[in-house]
């Protein structure tokens, strides 16, 4: 059987060992200098041999290297109980610190042979690292939020105060621009909730096997006139067949890429395509540029994330694409962005069947 000394319990072990050897040896080697002394120098000062009991001298040798051990293993333990207690103390203090709202606060390990010490502070400074994340992600969160209502609701109330005072007179034009108001307002306050929701681990999916192509169709005819409108015209290549999906989230993602498309591409050709195959289905969103920087394509599906195009206004609530990422990973897949020929290639990919889905759902 192979030990190993490495670990707190190791750690202990080795020290109670070496405490014991350490006491046991002093103990026989004082006993054996005592005795080989006292033999040749007087030899009376020891019992006789019809005298059990130790003589005062040798109860005093005895006492003597008890006391010599004694002293041995409390330093040998102290030295260990320091290595113990350090982390901890430190831990103690940052937990401390924490709790008054200091959140970059961290423990030291120290001496890092104690594995199970250690990995006590890294797990609590990981802690500490994601809740300090948290509590950023919080406030940016309500910073970015409060931003995105803002414009919305101070045009409402602005155009609401002036048809009360008389202002403005009611008509088609005028109530149209109110009910796109409100709409832009139901639309980002679903999509905060369906990131909130995955975030959360909420989001869920009802699976229904659907004719996916019928539904990209009909999204389709929804966009068509407001695409038409601004100059940009779709094309579809569908694949046919059934998939077990939650069709009002997969029509949430697919006019959340169309609507991005509108937003910041060239008027062009939309081409929306859809692939299936035995397991996965995929839906691509393709125009004809610019696409997105380099440098912002790792952050693209993260909530509230925009870029600033060259001589145009910043669009969007910077949610869209983050919606997209949800809706595709509570349905067992992923999104992504690729430059296709020039142009921007944003694809959402879903699991077919409803068994690998349904299990990915168990997780979230």
């Amino acid at each position: 059987m192979k030990l190993r000394f490495t670990g707190l319990g190791g750690q202990i072990v080795l020290s109670m060992v070496v405490a014991t050897i350490a006491s046991v040896v002093l103990t026989i080697v004082g006993l054996y200098v005592f005795y080989g002394i006292v033999v040749r120098t007087a030899p009376e000062l020891l019992s006789t041999s019809t005298q059990w009991m130790p003589t005062r001298l040798e109860w005093s040798v005895i006492v003597g290297l008890c006391i010599a051990a004694g002293v041995i293993t409390v330093i040998v333990a102290r030295r260990l109980a320091r290595r113990i207690v350090a982390p901890l103390v430190s831990v103690a203090r940052a937990a401390r610190r924490i709790a008054d709202g200091d959140l970059v606060a961290r423990a030291e390990a120290g001496d890092r042979s104690l594995l199970e010490a250690a990995m006590l502070v890294d797990d609590f400074n990981l802690l500490a690292e994601r809740l300090d994340a948290a509590s950023q992600a919080v406030t940016r969160w309500n910073a970015a939020i409060a931003h995105e209502l803002r414009t919305p609701v101070t045009i409402l109330s602005g155009r609401l105060q002036g048809l009360a005072d008389g202002v403005f007179h009611p008509n088609p034009p005028l109530l149209r621009s109110l009910v796109a108001q409100v709409e832009a307002l139901t639309r980002l306050i679903e999509d905060l909730r369906t990131v909130s929701l995955f975030d959360g681990g909420r989001l869920d999916a009802r699976l229904q096997p659907t004719d996916l192509a019928e539904e990209i169709r009909g999204v389709v005819r929804l966009m068509l006139p407001g695409m038409e409108a601004v100059g940009f015209r779709i094309e579809t290549q569908l694949d046919e067949g059934q998939c077990d999906v939650d069709a009002a989230r997969v029509r949430q993602a697919l006019m959340a890429l169309m609507e991005n498309a509108q937003r910041h591409a060239r008027p062009c050709t939309v081409r929306v395509r859809l692939t299936l195959d035995r397991m996965l289905a995929r839906i691509d969103v393709i125009d004809d540029g610019p696409g997105l920087p380099d440098d912002f394509i790792p952050y693209a599906f993260e909530p509230f994330r925009r870029y600033m195009e060259v001589d145009r206004p910043t669009k969007g609530s910077g949610l869209g694409l983050a919606v997209v990422l949800a809706i595709a990973q509570v349905h067992g897949g992923t999104a992504s962005y690729a430059t296709v020929g020039g142009g921007a290639c944003f694809s959402m990919i879903l699991q077919r069947s409803s068994g690998s889905t349904k299990r990915r759902e168990k997780q979230l």
